[in-house]
């Protein structure tokens, strides 16, 4: 989660310039890293031996408490779901990935009232299906 934060907050210009969807207003990068920062500060709050429920749990809770904007919303239903799946099987492993990647696909798309292909909604969906066509292979 650490990395992913990172990887957000270095490319959060870059995502803000691509925001055209539902509204263009040159925040996306910005919610979504604040969205991300919320998790990295929950699980700050869970000993390292924590057990994957509690993992699972704290993101889910660190997004929904973080969620900023459309691009945050989404990001915590597709945090959320995605840890709800992994905690459910007790490991993450391929085919938690894969599982919890489509229960990701199906909560992003359903956060939103008028979903939009070439959006955060369409990443999350492709990731999915590959996912699931590398745990078949």
């Amino acid at each position: 989660m650490n990395q992913f934060f990172a990887a957000l907050v270095a490319h959060r210009e870059a995502l803000n310039m691509l925001n055209v969807y539902p509204v263009p207003d040159g925040d996306t990068g910005t919610n979504m890293s604040m969205t991300a920062e919320s998790v990295v500060n929950a699980l700050k709050e869970i000993p390292e031996e924590a057990e994957i429920t509690e993992v699972t749990s704290s993101i889910a809770h660190g997004s929904l408490m973080g969620a900023r904007g459309n691009s945050g919303v989404i990001l915590s239903q597709v945090l959320r779901a995605f840890s709800s799946e992994v905690g459910i099987s007790g490991v993450l492993d391929a085919s938690s990935t894969a599982r919890g990647l489509s229960e990701a696909a199906k909560a992003a798309y359903g956060a939103v009232m008028t979903p939009v292909e070439g959006t955060i909604l369409t990443v999350v969906r492709e990731s999915s299906e590959a996912a699931e066509k590398a745990y078949e292979e």
